[in-house]
């Protein structure tokens, strides 16, 4: 008999409602949202179980995992009962589950289109609050070769600089490039500047036969691509 103000624990439920019990008992996807961070969590507070926590860490999220993939580890930490271990843990986890989701078939990647390039670079972007400038490098017959990080800024903007993507493909032997950064701000349509690198970046590339071929910018899982736009 449990006592009105005794703390409710997990382990005083019943065996199927616990959730490492319950997913022994069903399997993983029988366990809601907040079940499965509860076993990341693994205890709760003084006040609340594990799932309760949970509970409140997705409520404040609006029950959005995207947006719990957007917390930090001092963001996760202020809550009672979440340390700087279990912040790791969870954010951990979430990056996995992220990198998952952009997992590329085995064997050479050919692109084809616009969206096969941003297939193939939209994980790269996902959940970031500041804004990073990559290429994907391609050979003469437009199979992936590798993609690279040429720069990393604020949410206002980075910088692409001529010098450093044009080594990074002769370093890398590549023959095609493709640019690609995101906005944080939201908006999908380029800057003037957008538009003044991508073509100071195309003429370059026509001097030294190193052709880009397109440039996409990223927003919340969608994207703009100036070559399918005309704009180089």
């Amino acid at each position: 008999m449990i006592k009105a103000d005794e703390k409710i624990t997990i382990k005083s439920w019943a065996p199927e409602d616990r959730p490492r019990e319950k997913m022994l008992l069903y399997g993983r996807r029988h366990l809601s949202d907040a079940e499965l961070l509860a076993i990341l969590i693994g205890t709760g507070n003084i006040h609340e179980n594990a799932v309760s926590l949970s509970q409140r860490i997705l409520a404040t999220c609006g029950n959005d995992l995207d947006r719990l993939c957007q917390l930090s580890v001092k963001d996760l930490t202020a809550f009672s009962g979440i340390g700087r271990v279990k912040a790791l843990h969870i954010i951990a986890a979430l990056e996995i589950g992220r990198r998952r989701t952009g997992i590329t078939p085995a064997g050479p990647q050919k692109i084809y289109s616009s969206h096969d390039a941003y297939r193939h670079l939209h994980p790269i972007f996902t959940d970031l609050d500041h804004e990073e400038f990559w290429i994907l490098l391609l050979n003469q017959a437009n199979y992936v070769k590798s993609k690279h990080m040429i720069s990393k800024g604020g949410r206002a903007g980075t910088v692409a600089d001529p010098k450093i993507i044009f080594k990074t493909a002769i370093d890398n032997q590549g023959t095609f490039i493709i640019l690609a950064h995101n906005h944080p701000s939201g908006n999908l349509r380029p800057s003037k500047e957008d538009l003044f690198i991508t073509r100071k970046l195309a003429d370059a590339g026509k001097l030294l036969d190193l052709l880009v071929l397109d440039h996409l910018i990223l927003v919340n899982g969608n994207y703009y691509s100036l070559a399918d736009e005309g704009c180089f």
